[in-house]
């Protein structure tokens, strides 16, 4: 998979593989079989998909990522850590933000250091729950600190609006990355967002692209689901509401299978191609917790859509009544998705 470049002397997989639906939290406490993950995991990597993401908070990740990077240092000597990229987060605990201490910064990510067991992260990403605290400038310059002692080799924020962002560019702490919540039902970052991180050379990567998949013939014609596995299934069925509701997600569904048809592929991989094909985009991340739909992944970044595909999409979206607001305003402030969140997990 031909790589794509997101920083200075920086390159990435087009194609990411998250880390979320590896965490017992994310399963909804059901178990996931480490040595299966590792094998899966390992997979990803010498497949293409050589670009990991994951976080601090996602309980287990980090230790297992570790392990995938032992297991392939044992058949590749030196090179193995050449061979993927290291994507976590730092995402402080919201009952510590009003009185935030900045030695939790240094705390964390040498934390994620030794889990990894590696001395350097490619990208640490930053992650801050609520706005009316307001030190966040304050933990991203801690992060620059750690960047400039080498134990960090990029910064990124996740989840940040455009006004929070452009007080970052201000203040001398551009981050190289985004990363934030986009999909064909979820088009927050389409506008301002886009715009800005044009103007500022940050990258965007995306996570929802298939909406917890959601986006998948599973769900074509089927009636709308009243259980879920997983916190994804359920965090995406209100994004699917705040869209317009389950029979307008029903003709999004049939025009991208009509889609899927023509490339030879499945609807999920158009979902995620159809946001790799946006303004700002670098990457998508694919929350994979097996390699089921591992050559399909390997798909996304090759796949154009003509003129009328692209429009049967615009018309489905043109009917969708939101999500409205900055990105990731809903999940900060309002219940029914903040809900959904383990705020206070590290």
């Amino acid at each position: 998979m031909k790589k794509v470049h997101i920083a200075d002397n920086y390159e990435i997989s087009p194609v990411i593989k998250g880390g979320w639906q590896l965490s017992s939290g994310h399963s909804l406490n059901k178990e996931i079989t480490n040595e299966q993950a590792l094998l899966d995991t390992a997979e990803f990597v010498e497949s293409g998909i050589s670009t990991l993401d994951f976080g601090d908070i996602y309980t287990g990740v980090e230790d297992l990522i570790g392990k995938v990077l032992i297991r392939l240092t044992d058949k590749y000597g030196s090179k193995a850590r050449d061979k993927l990229q290291l994507h976590t987060k730092y995402v402080p605990n919201e009952s510590k933000l009003d009185h935030f201490d900045h030695h939790d910064v240094k705390n964390i990510v040498n934390r994620s250091l030794d889990r990894l067991g590696v001395e350097c992260i490619d990208l640490v990403q930053f992650h801050w729950w609520k706005y009316e605290a307001k030190h966040y400038l304050h933990a991203l310059e801690e992060l620059f600190n750690l960047k400039s002692d080498g134990k960090i080799r990029h910064i990124g924020v996740t989840n940040f609006d455009v006004e929070r962002l452009s007080e970052m560019v201000d203040a001398g702490l551009k981050p190289a990355t985004i990363q934030l919540q986009y999909s064909i039902i979820d088009g927050r970052a389409e506008t301002d967002m886009a715009d800005f991180c044009l103007e500022n050379e940050i990258s965007i990567l995306c996570y929802g692209t298939v909406a917890g998949g959601f986006f998948s013939e599973k769900y074509l014609g089927a009636s709308d689901p009243t259980t879920f596995e997983t916190r994804s299934n359920m965090k995406y069925r209100l994004i699917i509401e705040e869209f317009g509701g389950w029979v307008l997600f029903q003709k999004l569904l049939e025009a991208l299978n009509v889609i899927a048809q023509k490339h030879n592929t499945d609807i999920g991989t158009v979902a995620a191609a159809y946001v790799y094909n946006q303004p700002a985009v670098k990457a998508v991340i694919i929350g994979a917790r097996n390699i089921e739909h591992l050559n399909s992944n390997l798909q996304i970044p090759l796949i154009k859509f003509d003129e009328e595909e692209i429009q049967s999409i615009k018309d489905i979206k043109a009917r969708a009544k939101g999500p409205k607001g900055p990105v990731y305003f809903l999940e900060r402030y309002d219940d029914k998705h903040r809900n959904i969140m383990h705020t206070n997990n590290n």
